[in-house]
């Protein structure tokens, strides 16, 4: 068994659904965390466990840099290397290698690169990240693809999405003929599955262009990719607004690289399935907390005697038992446990937030929700 995606509650175009893995059943909409190197930065697999975590985003670059796709095959696949028995999904490292500027050389047969830890040479082609994903072993796997910067002219935008959906191709085709070749995965013969990742840059047209070749292809899932990448957010909603009904209804649909709490609420309720940021461990680590009532950041004076826990109406294990005070005391004193702390409470608010919407959406009620808290927004401003 590979991937199955079954949808048992809508409301508008949010959906309520279920993806299958080998690994996990995973309710959907879901917020995936980034564990870049196997690791959600600061909080161990038994937090992820307890903080409801159903699937983790690992980085096909970094790990293909250290320790080595070889050496985690070696070890029984990446799963059991960083001991996660639930799902991952790894991306293609099409974005780290974009983010490569001035260490990179990109050719219609992959790209040249130099590694950031050392300036060694190295070289992806389309075939050679799925090679790596496949020894990665993870649930689900991304085509190779090319991220454009922003702004990008027409002309670049459209070259670059022609070349990724040929890239995309070659993607599917490399997977399907070695996906089953892993000898410590024998037992799962078939287990991964490879998404699509839409692209086109702003342009409406192209993402259309892009869509509809990907559709041809039948992927398991689809992704949209490109965004937050330095454009406005009024435009990334309007992309993923544009490009959402292109994609298939019974697959998963996934947003890359966002957001802020509000947006991945939004998103959600415009139909997208699955999403991933790196904002909750990141801004944690620079005092910024997430909460209920908007965004915290506790580095300030004035909390330097707040007996308040972080967030109120949280009931993660922060908030049960520390205070704004303390957690304040721990950043200014560059205490590692800042970070801990912090990451655990802004994860375990993204992860909130994602099953309040799942339970609108179960209840008719998330649409409503929206357009109220909208109205509320307008009469205040």
């Amino acid at each position: 068994m590979s991937l199955s995606f079954s949808i048992a509650a809508t409301d508008g175009v949010s959906r309520l659904g279920t993806i299958r893995t080998p690994h996990t059943d995973i309710e959907t909409p879901v917020f995936m965390p980034v564990g870049t190197l196997g690791s959600v930065k600061s909080i161990p697999q038994h937090i992820l466990e307890e903080l409801g975590v159903q699937i983790l985003l690992g980085n096909t670059y970094h790990l293909y840099l250290r320790p080595g796709h070889e050496a985690i095959g070696e070890m029984g696949g990446l799963h059991r290397f960083m001991s996660w028995e639930r799902s991952i999904l790894t991306d293609s490292g099409g974005f780290q290698v974009f983010s490569l500027s001035e260490l990179r050389k990109v050719t219609e047969q992959g790209v040249e690169f130099r590694s950031h830890l050392d300036g060694s040479s190295h070289f992806f082609t389309p075939e050679r990240s799925i090679e790596i994903q496949i020894a990665l072993g993870a649930d689900i796997i991304m085509a190779f693809d090319e991220c454009t910067e922003h702004p990008a002219s027409r002309e670049r935008a459209q070259a670059s999405m022609a070349m990724t959906t040929r890239w995309a191709r070659r993607s599917k085709e490399y997977f399907e003929t070695h996906k089953n070749e892993v000898p410590w995965a024998a037992s799962r013969s078939g287990s991964q599955s490879l998404f699509g990742i839409v692209q086109g840059s702003m342009y409406s047209d192209l993402r259309r262009e892009s869509a509809e070749r990907l559709v041809e292809m039948d992927f398991p899932g689809y992704a949209i990719g490109g965004l937050s990448v330095g454009e406005p957010r009024e435009l990334t909603r309007e992309i993923i607004a544009t490009t959402l009904p292109l994609l298939p209804k019974d697959k998963p649909r996934y947003v890359m690289g966002v957001g802020y709490p509000e947006e991945i609420v939004e998103y959600a309720a415009m139909g997208v399935d699955m999403m991933d940021c790196v904002l909750p461990t990141r801004a944690a680590r620079h005092g910024l907390l997430f909460t209920s009532e908007g965004r915290m950041n506790i580095k300030n004076a004035r909390f330097a005697r707040d007996n308040q826990p972080p967030d109120g109406n949280c009931t993660c294990l922060v908030c049960s038992r520390y205070t704004r005070a303390y957690l304040r005391h721990l950043f200014v004193s560059r205490e590692p446990l800042a970070a801990v702390l912090n990451s655990i409470h802004n994860l375990a608010h993204y992860l909130d937030t994602m099953r309040s919407v799942r339970h609108a959406i179960r209840l008719g009620e998330l649409q409503a929700k929206l357009s109220g808290a909208a109205r509320a927004s307008e009469q205040t401003s």
